[in-house]
């Protein structure tokens, strides 16, 4: 099979990342409707996702993975094993499955799909505004196509990283997908000292997002400075952000985020443990 506009890619699970894939791959013409095909187990979100993107629809995964060249697996991971296992005769040798699950290893995902080539994958949830990161690996490097097929159909989503392993994509797990919320908890202690100083919520809020955005893009504008060297740009010796910085650091901040980065490593090894 080689990657053309008539490919045809099915999505089992309708959730917020299946979404954002479909809505990209059309928006950026990738795709044509025609060729997306999906399931869900609600029948009332795949009426929805017919109304909204004009894809087909079918009524079972069967259906599905005999209709389509490249499956993704966009349900929960608790559901992933059992939605496969009875139909994994019905994969062939020739079709692509990509991952979306968290916590399935690739060699969980190959004992039941030995005969495909796989890839597996994590996006964070920017990639529903085209702002994401999208880490992956894939189960075989004899050539570029898999690189290709995964770079054309998620790219639209954002950035797409090839890794070198699964223990780097967990680690990429941990610190781009995990790590938006422990940015959001961030963002909640900025908001909060801006209301308890008379901000309204709303300004509040505002004045947040665009400090935490604002310093973003400065570090992508200059991508050759390290962080240190953009923080000194904003850090004058005994000055106000110095003595904010210093109780920052004498407080640990940084061991503290390290324990949560760690947390989460030891919490996502416990689900792969549960999902074999």
């Amino acid at each position: 099979m080689l990657y053309n506009k008539a490919t045809k890619v099915g999505f089992m699970g309708c959730g917020n990342m299946a979404q954002a894939v479909i809505k990209g791959l059309i928006e950026k013409k990738v795709l044509e409707p025609q060729h997306l095909f999906a399931t869900n187990r609600s029948p009332g979100k795949l009426l929805k996702f017919k109304e909204s993107y004009n894809i087909q629809i079918c009524q079972t995964n069967e259906e599905l993975v005999e209709s389509v060249d490249i499956v993704i697996l966009a349900m929960k991971p608790q559901d992933l094993l059992a939605a496969i296992e009875p139909i994994a005769s019905l994969f062939h040798d020739k079709q692509i499955v990509i991952s979306l699950a968290a916590g399935i290893t690739m060699n969980t995902l190959k004992k039941n799909l030995a005969q495909c080539r796989m890839i597996r994958m994590i996006p964070n949830t920017p990639s529903i505004i085209g702002s994401g990161l999208i880490g992956y690996v894939a189960s075989e490097d004899v050539n570029d196509y898999l690189d290709t097929i995964t770079e054309d159909l998620f790219s639209s989503l954002g950035k797409v990283v090839k890794l070198k392993d699964e223990d780097q994509l967990e680690a990429f797990m941990v610190a781009c997908s995990s790590g938006t919320g422990f940015v959001y908890e961030l963002m909640m202690y900025w908001n909060d000292w801006l209301q308890e100083h008379d901000f309204d919520e709303d300004l509040a809020k505002e004045l947040t997002i665009e400090t935490f955005l604002g310093a973003s893009l400065l570090g992508k504008t200059n991508i050759n400075l390290s962080l240190e060297d953009l923080q000194s740009k904003v850090t004058s010796k005994k000055g106000v952000t110095f003595a904010g910085l210093e109780s920052i650091r004498e407080q640990e901040i940084e061991r503290s985020l390290r324990v949560a980065f760690e947390k989460s490593s030891i919490r996502n090894q416990e689900l792969a443990k549960l999902l074999k």
